[in-house]
């Protein structure tokens, strides 16, 4: 299956505690089908005398990438443009490849 969310791609939460927040993929685990987006899912632990905030991962089906034409949430669509596969919106834009590492 394609990777219609990848790291770097700035996603926007369509349920759950978070919704309606936008947030950076910091990972992705394919395998579980769970992303790392930043400042989602924030939890606190108890580490000897200090509380620290922790980032734990979500389910991918509950984001959606920002469509960089509207900056809401869009469907992900494949197209081959000069012999390359690319992600598309719904509006048609090419979603960049944002991978920083």
């Amino acid at each position: 299956m394609a990777a219609r969310i990848r790291k770097g791609d700035t996603v926007v939460v369509i349920s759950g505690r978070d919704k309606g927040k936008t947030g950076k993929v910091l990972s992705v685990m394919p395998a579980e089908g769970k992303v790392v987006v930043e400042g989602i899912n924030l939890v606190k632990r108890h580490a000897r005398e200090t509380i620290q905030e922790k980032t734990l991962p979500i389910f991918a089906s509950k984001v959606m990438p920002l469509d960089p034409q509207t900056g809401k949430g869009t469907r992900v669509k494949f197209k081959v443009q000069d012999g390359k596969k690319v992600r598309v919106a719904k509006s048609g834009t090419v979603i960049a490849n944002a991978v920083s590492e």
